[in-house]
């Protein structure tokens, strides 16, 4: 885990992050569908929080869903992440938070693989950043 000192108020967090992270990982928006970096990405690596470096899934969990958003069928660890109801834009979802920042980075289903979690962690591209290797 990254223990880098993270920003103490949101116009620091502005600073930090591009105004499309900003959106998603502070303000709880989402990219377009099949617009991010890593829909279709197959390297091998680490997807970290794109805010704070925090360990977030490992390649791979990472499947192709074809929902438009990178999907993992489980994080790295359990306690990297945390999930919270959202009952935002008329739905009932489970929101999936940067454990160690409180950013937000998507939501949970229970569609994914049933072979493995029967989960699928809909991840904004946004993000996320990849440690390859």
């Amino acid at each position: 885990m990254n223990n880098s000192p993270l920003p103490k108020d949101e116009n620091a967090w502005r600073e930090k992050l591009t105004p499309e992270q900003y959106k998603v990982l502070r303000e709880k928006g989402t990219e377009p569908p099949f617009t991010g970096k890593y829909v279709h990405t197959k390297e091998d690596g680490t997807y970290v929080c794109a805010a704070c470096g925090n360990e977030l899934f490992s390649s791979k969990n990472k499947f192709d869903s074809e929902c438009g958003w990178p999907s993992f069928d489980d994080a790295i660890a359990s306690g990297n992440v945390l999930i919270q109801p959202d009952n935002s834009h008329g739905m009932v979802r489970e929101e999936v938070i940067c454990a160690r920042c409180g950013s937000h980075l998507g939501h949970v289903f229970e569609d994914g693989p049933q072979e493995t979690t029967g989960k699928r962690y809909c991840i904004n591209s946004v993000s996320l950043d990849l440690r390859k290797g």
